[in-house]
């Protein structure tokens, strides 16, 4: 059986951006504009698709979203608290935000949740 929770419930806001990248989660670093997270920030979003010039971003706001994880410990399925990591991605951190975490893939060390 296959799953996928793509989509799901997702809505989203386009905002200014600057060196950003689809699937990374991001912050609002100011009005209107989307920036990388620094370790251990929290996430506003996760960055759905970039401008060919690279100055707007649509950002999904809320929904079921699938990022990477780079912590060595995986977050929990089941509510988990989430904080970004300096590479794009989040990891489970005792400080972060409580998401609704569905699935984790160890393999692809990848986590979905809802925002």
């Amino acid at each position: 059986m296959n799953i996928s929770y793509e989509g799901i419930g997702q809505w989203a806001a386009t905002f200014a951006c600057g060196s950003v990248e689809c699937g990374q989660v991001v912050k609002v670093a100011e009005n209107d504009t989307a920036a990388v997270c620094a370790d251990g920030d929290g996430f506003t979003g996760v960055v759905m698709s970039v401008a060919r010039d690279g100055g707007a971003c649509t950002v999904a706001l809320g929904g079921m979203v699938t990022v990477g994880y780079s912590d060595t410990a995986a977050p929990a399925v089941g509510w988990a608290n989430l904080s970004a990591d300096d590479k794009g991605g989040v990891k489970a951190d005792s400080n972060g935000h409580s998401y609704r975490v569905v699935r984790v893939d160890d393999s692809a060390k990848t986590v979905t949740f809802v925002l």
